[in-house]
């Protein structure tokens, strides 16, 4: 998986080919990396799909990695926390209408995409993030 954040896109892939793309959403901070607990930042660089909840408060979720090993070690020595439970999620109806990025740093997708990525994914698989 590789999402582009610019772009606000997620591809799946197969080797190097896509199978599916799907518009997303971002944390309301959007530019740069997710820093810090609070930042409204979206993650940054390589990650796992490392859990799973079929009973989301946003329909479906898929937990990625973050923070990593860098992650953490980069907050503490600035003195902070950096943050966690980023996921790609639905909007679960309630969230449309809220605009392109309005996460607390998570990924959004709407909710017919979700049950697709959700089905096609699975636990241990790379998500790529980039700028």
């Amino acid at each position: 998986m590789v999402i582009y954040k610019g772009r606000r896109k997620l591809y799946l892939l197969h080797n190097d080919e896509v199978v599916k793309s799907f518009k997303i959403g971002l944390g309301g901070n959007p530019i740069g990396p997710k820093r810090f607990e609070g930042d409204g930042k979206t993650p940054e660089g390589s990650y796992i799909i490392d859990r799973r909840n079929p009973n989301s408060s946003f329909h479906l979720s898929l937990g990625i990695s973050y923070p990593n090993e860098q992650d953490r070690a980069y907050a503490e020595s600035m003195g902070r926390r950096p943050g966690g439970d980023i996921f790609i999620h639905g909007r679960a109806g309630a969230n449309w209408g809220k605009g392109k990025d309005w996460t607390a740093g998570c990924i959004a997708v709407r909710d017919r995409h979700i049950e697709k990525i959700y089905m096609m994914v699975k636990n241990g698989t790379q998500v790529d993030i980039y700028p």
